[in-house]
C-alpha cells in the first residue's frame, strides 16, 4: 500500500520500554515512510499516532489508556486521523484496547510489524478498528525498510524473544521463542551501515549472549564481536543485555582481544540473593554473577559495568535486601537501573505468596539508590584527570546550551558534557578531552578539547542540509545514526 501525493498523510511513532522498542520504532517509521507517510513536524498532531508499546511495569496499561484518552479530542476533531497500538502491551491486551478505547484505530503485535501500513488501509476503507496479532514471528523484523533516528550510531538486531521463563517477567510471552539471525546477515548490515557513516553499533537481544542457540553454535556470539572487529571503519561496538547464566569466558576474551569492542558491560543481576534468583528462575547464583564480574575486571580493569535491580521480589526479607546491597558494594557498578516489583498479570510472580507492601519496597528502594549514587560517584571521580575519546552526540546534554557545552559517550559509554573551543565538533565526530569534574551521572570537561572530524559526522551533516521529502514521497536499519536514550538500559528491564 502506497500513499499517494493528494493523500499524503503524517505520523508520529510514540516509543516506550526497552531498546528493542525503539529500534522496533524505527522499523515503524521506515514502514510508514516507504508507504508514503510523512513525519509530522514538532509540536504538529499527527495524522497518524502509533504507540509502540512497553508491558513490563506496573503502569504501562495506565499510561497507555491515558495517552489515548488524550488524543480522543483531536481524533474527534480530525476524520483524517488515524491511532494504531502496537508492542508489547499490544500483544498482551489484543482486543481489550479497542474495547476500552474505541477510537483506536489498528492494534498489532510484536510478531507482525511490517502489517501495520496495510492495517492502516484497511481500517480507512472499511471504516473499522483492524486488530490484528500473530503467535509467532511472520518475518524477522530486520528486513523491513528502517529510518534510522542518529547518523553515526545505530542498533542491529542480532535476535528476537526468549527461551528463559523467569517468573517476573511477561516477554517470552509477548516476544515468543528466541529466533537468531544467521551471522552472514548480521555482518552484512554492520558493513551496510559502516558505509553509510555509522561508527557505532550496538548489537541488541533479549539475550544477546544466547545468541547462536537456534543454530546450535553456543559460541557464536563471541565470534560475532571478533568479527565486527574485522569490519574497517568501525570504531565501536557494544551490545545488550546479555544473560549472566550464560555469559561465558570466550565472550570476555572476545571483548578484551577485539579492540573496537568497548570495555562496558551491561549485565542484569535483579537480585543479590541467592534465595531470590532461584525464587525468580535466573538460573545463576550470587557467587556466579560476582565471579563474572571479577573475571571481567581481571581482563579488562577499565571496564564500566552497569546492571538492572528489581526490589521487593515477593516474600524479599530484610536479609535478602541486605545480600543485594552487599553484591552491589562489590560490584561496584558504574550505575544501576533499579526498579520497584510491581505485579504483572500472567506471570508465575503475580500469584506468589507474601507480596510485599509498598512502603518497604520504598524504603528499601530508596536505600539502594542512595548507596548506588554514592559508588557512582566515587567510580566517576575516579576518571577526573583522564584523558578520554567521546562520540559526540545529539540531544545528550539537556543543558548544554544553557552552560555552553557538547555532550558525547566515552568509550566506557560514560556521558560526558565538555565545553566547545575554536572548532566546534558536529555530532558523530570524536573529541579527546580532559576530565576536570565528576557527578553522580556524568563527567565534564572544561579544558581543551582536540577534534577529529569523521565519516559519520559528515553523515550526520549531509543528513541536516538534505531538503525534507515532499509529501508524498514514498515508520530499526538501513538510514543512519545515534538512537534516542530511552529509560531502561537492556533489551529489556527484565533481562
Amino acid at each position: 500500500m502506497t500513499v499517494t501525493q493528494e493523500s499524503a498523510r503524517t505520523y508520529e511513532v510514540r516509543t516506550y520500554g526497552c531498546q528493542m522498542n525503539v529500534h522496533d520504532s524505527e522499523r515503524l517509521s521506515g514502514l510508514l515512510e516507504d508507504a508514503g507517510y510523512v513525519a509530522a513536524a514538532d509540536g504538529e498532531t499527527a495524522d497518524v499516532v502509533v504507540f509502540n508499546t512497553c508491558a513490563v511495569r506496573e503502569n504501562a496499561d495506565n499510561r497507555l489508556y491515558g495517552n489515548l484518552g488524550h488524543l480522543r479530542p483531536a481524533k474527534v476533531s480530525n476524520p483524517r486521523m488515524q491511532i494504531a497500538v502496537g508492542g508489547c502491551l499490544a500483544q498482551k491486551d489484543q482486543g481489550e484496547i479497542v474495547r476500552k478505547a474505541p477510537w483506536v484505530d489498528v492494534v498489532f503485535g510484536t510478531h507482525n510489524l511490517g502489517a501495520l501500513p496495510v492495517l492502516l488501509e484497511r481500517a480507512r476503507i472499511q471504516g473499522e478498528a483492524q486488530v490484528e496479532l500473530k503467535e509467532s514471528l511472520e518475518v524477522f523484523p530486520s528486513t523491513l525498510p528502517t529510518k534510522r533516528e542518529s547518523a553515526y550510531a545505530a542498533w542491529v538486531a542480532i535476535s528476537v524473544g526468549c527461551n528463559n521463563t523467569c517468573t517476573f517477567c511477561i516477554v517470552p510471552s509477548l516476544r515468543g521463542k528466541e529466533k537468531d539471525r544467521r551471522p552472514g546477515d548480521v555482518l552484512a548490515e554492520v558493513q551496510t551501515l559502516v558505509d553509510q557513516g555509522v561508527l557505532e553499533v550496538t548489537l541488541l537481544g533479549q539475550n544477546v549472549n544466547t545468541y547462536g542457540v537456534e543454530f546450535g553454535d553456543r559460541l557464536a556470539f563471541g565470534k560475532l564481536l571478533r568479527a565486527c572487529g574485522d569490519i574497517d571503519g568501525l570504531e565501536r561496538v557494544r551490545f545488550t543485555s546479555p544473560h549472566p547464566a550464560a555469559f561465558t569466558d570466550d565472550v570476555i576474551a572476545a571483548m578484551a582481544e577485539t579492540p573496537n569492542v568497548m570495555h562496558q558491560l551491561h549485565m542484569p543481576l535483579q537480585s543479590g540473593s541467592s534465595r531470590l534468583l532461584k525464587e525468580m528462575r535466573r538460573s545463576y547464583r550470587a557467587e556466579r554473577y560476582l565471579g563474572i564480574i571479577e573475571r571481567v575486571r581481571a581482563a579488562m580493569p577499565d571496564a564500566a559495568i552497569s546492571t538492572d535491580i528489581i526490589v521487593g521480589f515477593p516474600g524479599e526479607t530484610e536479609e535478602d535486601f541486605q545480600a543485594t546491597l552487599d553484591v552491589v558494594r562489590q560490584s561496584r557498578f558504574a550505575n544501576a537501573f533499579t526498579f520497584q516489583y510491581s505485579i504483572r498479570p500472567g506471570t508465575p510472580a503475580a500469584t506468589m505468596d507474601d507480596q510485599i507492601p509498598k512502603q518497604v519496597v520504598q524504603e528499601r528502594y530508596e536505600r539502594l539508590v542512595a548507596l548506588q549514587e554514592e559508588i557512582s560517584w566515587a567510580e566517576n571521580r575516579k576518571q577526573v584527570g583522564r584523558t578520554l575519546e567521546v562520540l559526540v552526540a545529539e540531544g545528550e546534554g539537556r543543558k548544554d546550551d544553557a552552560t555552553r557545552r557538547l555532550s558525547g559517550r566515552a568509550a566506557d559509554n560514560r556521558l560526558v558534557h565538555f565545553a566547545v573551543g575554536d572548532h566546534v565538533p558536529r555530532p558523530g565526530d570524536m573529541v579527546t578531552v580532559e576530565v576536570t569534574y565528576a557527578a553522580p551521572h556524568h563527567l565534564v570537561a572544561d579544558g581543551p578539547v582536540s577534534v577529529r572530524r569523521t565519516r559519520a559526522g559528515d553523515a550526520w551533516e549531509a543528513r541536516q542540509g538534505a531538503p525534507a521529502p515532499a509529501k508524498g514521497v514514498s515508520l530499526g536499519m538501513p538510514t543512519i545514526g545515534r538512537p534516542p536514550s530511552v529509560p531502561t538500559a537492556g533489551a529489556c528491564s527484565a533481562s
